[in-house]
């Protein structure tokens, strides 16, 4: 005869049998199991994880390269060979690579603009431009796939991209406004880590930069390299309020062409940058940094340099 039972002894109304969730999610994040662990709060902290977008067929049918965000015309297997050279160099560093290959747009190969992570998870970013619309679901594929959890979903008019928020502490978060974030994007990356016990500070980025990460790099836990033709006097004074040794860049070539600040942090004082920077290369070697460099350039003809490829995942807490 089957069995009956009342809904209060079963198992999943609560009775026995029944196991209550106790964990907080940030808890669960940083213990593994539930999801990938993920995040970080230091720009310079050693990387640990990052999610490279292979790059996708639709390079190759450009034609008018101003149309699709880029300076010029992009060889697409030699693009492909640079992000597999890239992957490598960091695996031999000891960094986790999550490679994903989606049929997108072009520009989705900066995957450090589709989102920005948190100990508690991804903020997916909401691209302001027309040409990148719908960039942000592939990289919460990519994530989502790769067990991190999606914290936030950028909406409404908001829009934000990832290389507009950078740690300047453990508990403070600088968002840069302007044509690729406004203040309801910096809005919601402020609710988001709040919920974290940190807090957002807003810097006006100068007209005509693309993010805060082309203006402000921070090196380690006391050192930053700017922009300094880019820099607006909030992000000076805020990196004076918190101590930093600033290392400022004239807007020369090697800047401004070869993108030789568009480089990825490793570890405190260790940095992975563009080849064909000697002048930078020296400068950052003179101020005690060990620094490495690799071939981008199809990256660069792309308007992007390796700090814009890499989407940080993890770094050390």
């Amino acid at each position: 005869m089957p069995v009956t039972t009342t809904g209060s002894e079963l198992s999943t109304h609560g009775g026995p049998g029944w196991v209550p969730r106790v964990a907080t999610h940030v808890d669960e994040v940083a213990a593994g199991g539930v999801w990938a662990p993920c995040g970080y709060r230091s720009e310079t902290a050693a990387l640990l994880s990052v999610l490279l977008v292979r790059p996708p067929d639709s390079i190759a049918a450009v034609r008018r390269p101003g149309a699709s965000l880029m300076v010029g015309q992009v060889d697409l297997p030699a693009m492909r060979a640079q992000c597999d050279a890239l992957a490598e160099r960091l695996r031999d560093q000891g960094v986790e690579v999550h490679l994903t290959s989606p049929a997108a747009t072009p520009n989705v190969v900066f995957a450090r603009d589709l989102f920005w992570m948190t100990p508690a998870g991804a903020v997916l970013a909401r691209m302001a431009s027309a040409q990148r619309a719908g960039e942000e679901r592939h990289a919460a594929l990519a994530l989502a796939g790769a067990g991190f959890p999606i914290l936030r979903t950028v909406s409404g008019t908001a829009v934000f991209e990832g290389a507009d928020a950078l740690w300047i502490d453990p508990s403070t978060v600088i968002v840069g406004t302007g044509f690729r974030t406004n203040a309801a994007g910096a809005a919601e990356v402020a609710s988001a880590v709040a919920e974290l016990g940190a807090r957002v500070v807003t810097v006006p980025l100068a007209p005509g930069v693309q993010h805060l990460l082309g203006t402000v790099v921070f090196l380690d836990p006391s050192t930053a390299v700017i922009h300094r033709a880019a820099s607006p006097p909030e992000l000076t004074t805020l990196l004076s309020e918190y101590g930093y040794r600033v290392i400022a860049l004239p807007p020369d070539e090697e800047l401004l062409v070869r993108r030789g600040m568009n480089l990825l942090v490793l570890a405190p004082g260790r940095v992975l940058m563009p080849a064909g920077c000697p002048g930078i290369r020296r400068t950052l070697e003179r101020a005690g940094m060990a620094v490495d460099e690799i071939d981008v350039g199809e990256y660069l003809r792309a308007a992007g340099g390796i700090g814009c490829v890499t989407g940080v995942v993890r770094r050390e807490h």
